[in-house]
């Protein structure tokens, strides 16, 4: 055997564990299917929206919606994507009252329940989440008109707080 196809194989073997160690059944050693978790970042004109792989091991982002269109989009994704929760930016106040921003998120979180009964949304801290987006944008070394754009602030506010959710749920 090459050391190669010997890698590639052992490979393959410790991918085909992760997938079945939270998303099998040890009676019919059938997999289930991989869900992926979605976090919203939302505001009044946009939403960041992130996900995570079907491992649910990293977040990345997946677009900017306009807030108004966010269901028929959700509705379109999971349509074509499983998924298992979502993860919703919860804006307060450092002194934990709310924000201008509470309220637009109390509101789409109900009508998201209404539209998906069955489907769990986890609120989370999303303070500072612009900001600290903001400033590892600007590390990425993009000209000053591509580090403002409002949209890939959103983007990247939802992947951070997914990627905190995902630290703190395995601790």
């Amino acid at each position: 055997m090459h050391r190669y196809q010997y890698l590639y194989e052992s490979d393959c073997a410790a991918v085909a564990r992760l997938g079945k160690h939270k998303n099998s059944t040890s009676n019919t050693k059938q997999t289930k299917t991989l869900a992926r978790i979605i976090a919203l970042d939302i505001g009044k004109k946009r939403t960041g929206v992130a996900v995570t792989d079907p491992l649910q091991i990293i977040a990345t982002a997946l677009d900017t919606v306009d807030t108004g269109e966010l269901i028929g989009y959700l509705k379109k994704y999971m349509a074509s994507e499983p998924v298992e929760k979502v993860i919703v930016g919860y804006p307060l106040n450092l002194d934990d009252s709310p924000t201008h921003a509470t309220p637009i998120v109390e509101k789409f979180i109900l009508k998201f329940g209404n539209v998906f009964p069955d489907m769990p949304v986890v609120k989370t801290d999303e303070r500072m989440t612009s900001k600290l987006a903001s400033t590892e944008i600007a590390g990425m070394g993009l000209k000053k008109k591509d580090r403002e754009q409002k949209e890939l602030i959103d983007a990247v506010s939802a992947v951070m707080m997914l990627q905190e959710y995902l630290e703190h749920r395995q601790k």
